[in-house]
């Protein structure tokens, strides 16, 4: 098999540090929406899996059939959303507005909508938009030093020493530290770890207009705008051109079949996608789907252990699994602001998308990532203006 010659430990890194990301960067989120519609245990666990499954069949089956390294990811914005709209709903509600939503994914998929959106956003201006959400992200791994100054600047001390030596596994080498720090004092416990398999539960969904309106449409929106609008930004910026509708057509599908189940939303990835398509993952770009593919490995089989997930998050210290995600970014985050401002027309527009991407500003409940292009093809469009 092609896999098999392909793989590579630093493909194989990017994955599993993906993978850690994505589940505890915002795991905790995803557990409060579903508390918020009073969720039993057996159904949170049903939702780990629902969305670890889902991830790992969007991550594993486009990277095998296309050899690129395709990610997807639940949408954290999405949660959130759903966290503080849950009042009055069910979870029959709920289900049902999760369909509703992945519904609405799959059609502006397969119309093509949201593709041709994409191709009138400059690369200068998508570029912003991908430092800002990754920089955020940045920013919190290194403010992780005020509480773990020991691990944090030791592992930003060993990836610099051993980046000129081992450029392909300096990412992995740090990560191998950052771990044996935290066994080496006690702050690595993996005796929570429930290995108990997952039974997914089936909700029947109800359909109303008002959980629509409050529920279903703000979902679609926040996952589109804030989700795969940086995720495509992700896949450009790294140089790859895939099939961007069908690629949100088959998350939408995927998200509908799994919804009943607790899979809210299903959607292309920014954040854990540069790591797995930047030269950390593997200098040869064609040879970095190897890193997608184990991330999706890894996704289904944290779905079908769903128990073990919270056991995994509290295994390691909040500080180690940012500060690793931020040190992986670093060789992405630099490119996609070089991207950005190389050009002097659009070198401003594109510093506006990246700094109010980056501040995280919210208006009506859709995040910075949306915001940014906003202001950022503003900016270029009354430039352009003004020039002629």
């Amino acid at each position: 098999m092609r896999i098999i010659k392909d793989f590579s430990l630093s493909a194989a890194t990017a994955g599993f540090i993906a993978v850690l990301v994505g589940y505890t960067s915002s795991v905790a989120i995803v557990f409060q929406a579903a508390h918020a519609f009073a969720a039993t245990p057996a159904q949170v666990s049903s939702w780990m899996w629902a969305l670890g499954i889902g991830m790992g069949v969007g991550c594993l089956v486009p990277s095998l059939l296309l050899r690129k390294p395709v990610m997807m990811a639940w949408s954290t914005p999405g949660a959130a959303v759903l966290a503080v709209s849950a009042g009055g709903f069910t979870m029959s509600d709920a289900v049902g507005a999760f369909m509703v939503s992945a519904v609405l994914i799959t059609i502006a998929g397969a119309t093509g909508l949201f593709t041709r959106v994409m191709d009138r956003i400059p690369a200068s201006i998508a570029s912003g938009l991908l430092a800002g959400v990754l920089g955020r992200f940045a920013l919190n791994a290194f403010g992780g030093a005020t509480d773990e100054p020991f691990l944090v600047i030791g592992m930003l001390m060993v990836y610099l020493l051993s980046k000129p030596f081992a450029p392909r596994y300096a990412v992995a080498i740090t990560l191998l530290f950052g771990i044996g720090v935290c066994v080496l004092t006690g702050r690595a416990d993996l005796q929570g770890v429930n290995t108990a398999w997952v039974q997914p539960e089936w909700v029947a969904p109800t359909f109303s207009f008002s959980a629509f309106l409050s529920l279903a449409l703000p979902l679609f929106v926040v996952t589109m705008a804030s989700q795969n609008l940086p995720g495509v930004a992700a896949i450009r910026a790294a140089g790859y051109d895939m099939p961007i509708s069908r690629l949100i057509t088959f998350s939408g599908v995927v998200n509908l079949l799994l919804a009943p189940f607790g899979a809210f939303a299903i959607n292309l990835a920014a954040i854990t996608a540069a790591i797995c398509m930047g030269d950390g993952a593997h200098p040869d770009r064609d040879k970095r789907y190897v890193a997608s593919v184990t991330c999706g490995v890894l996704y289904i089989f944290l779905g079908i252990f769903g128990a073990a997930v919270a056991g995994l998050i509290a295994a390691f210290p909040k500080a180690m699994i940012i500060g690793i995600a931020g040190i992986a970014l670093l060789g992405t985050i630099g490119q996609a602001l070089h991207v950005a401002l190389k050009e002097d027309a659009s070198r401003e527009p594109a510093l506006i998308a990246f700094l109010v991407t980056l501040s995280g500003v919210t208006l009506a409940g859709i995040g910075s990532a949306f915001w940014g292009v906003v202001a950022g093809a503003l900016a270029l469009g009354i430039a352009q203006v003004f020039r002629k």
